[in-house]
């Protein structure tokens, strides 16, 4: 997948990369391992982006691809709705992106 990752960096194409935090089949630590063996530069250190005035999860922007995390969401966090969890507000958070 990594190779996929830097073909499309290269085509100038932004990548988003969402992870629940309390995945137990592709966790967190997995995904931002992969993430840096890119080498890629971070543009925006870690910071919270907020849904309803909690924390929704963590962000992190490098060039060309951005990791979103969504606190308290499993492996198919995108599948199940959750009211708490603001995974359909997260694109509206990034500090460098629309």
């Amino acid at each position: 997948m990594l190779p996929i990752y830097h073909e499309l960096i290269n085509a100038s194409l932004r990548i988003w990369v969402f992870s629940g935090d309390t995945d137990a089949i592709v966790p967190l630590t997995a995904t931002r391992y992969s993430i840096n063996a890119l080498k890629l530069p971070t543009i925006v250190n870690w910071y919270p982006w907020y849904d309803s005035g909690k924390v929704g999860g963590w962000s992190q922007v490098y060039k060309g691809l951005t990791l979103v995390t969504v606190r308290g969401a499993g492996h198919e966090h995108k599948l199940i709705p959750r009211k708490d969890a603001g995974q359909n507000r997260v694109s509206t958070t990034s500090k460098t992106e629309p």
